[in-house]
């Protein structure tokens, strides 16, 4: 398991939506399918079960890089509605089986698991999200996990402005 350290990656940024939704977009499956990969992929759920000790087994799909299919199985540490989602993400096989980076064919220096909080703070009717994942900054922005959350922030605050203002 990771450990948090101050070389840990971090992203902060206000999403033009409120607290309860943003929160409910990564608790529910009919929002995550929507937004839950980066620009130019898909993301397929094996299961989900979202709940303390729960989890989900996803997979993104990547058509154009050099990792086709990243499957992650996520398990729920701690739900704590509408505030905060702890969770591990763990390099997975298509089956669920925890694997090495290395057999996953990313980059072996990539840990094989890392810890994600994420917190949701109101600010009006908007929301304060800050991601921490234990993973160092520069690994993360080196292997193109920075720039998709970005990416996946980006599409996840456009999933969430009402139907007439996209």
């Amino acid at each position: 398991m990771a450990n948090s350290n101050n070389q840990d990656t971090f992203i902060s940024r206000i999403i033009n939506a409120p607290q309860e939704l943003v929160f409910e977009a990564w608790t529910r499956e009919e929002h995550l399918q929507h937004w839950y990969a980066p620009k130019g992929c898909t993301v397929h759920f094996a299961h989900v079960d979202i709940r303390p000790g729960g989890g989900f087994l996803s997979c993104i799909r990547n058509p154009d890089g050099p990792y086709k299919d990243c499957w992650c199985k996520t398990t729920f540490l701690e739900i704590t509605k509408p505030e905060k989602i702890v969770c591990t993400l763990q390099v997975a096989d298509a089956n669920g089986r925890p694997i090495t980076s290395r057999e996953a064919g990313m980059d072996p220096d990539w840990p094989d698991e890392t810890i994600l909080t994420v917190t949701f703070t109101p600010e009006g009717d908007k929301t304060l999200f800050t991601l921490h994942q234990t993973v160092n900054t520069v690994l993360a922005k080196r292997t193109g996990a920075y720039p998709s959350w970005i990416q996946m922030l980006d599409i996840l605050e456009a999933h969430l402005q009402p139907a007439g203002t996209r």
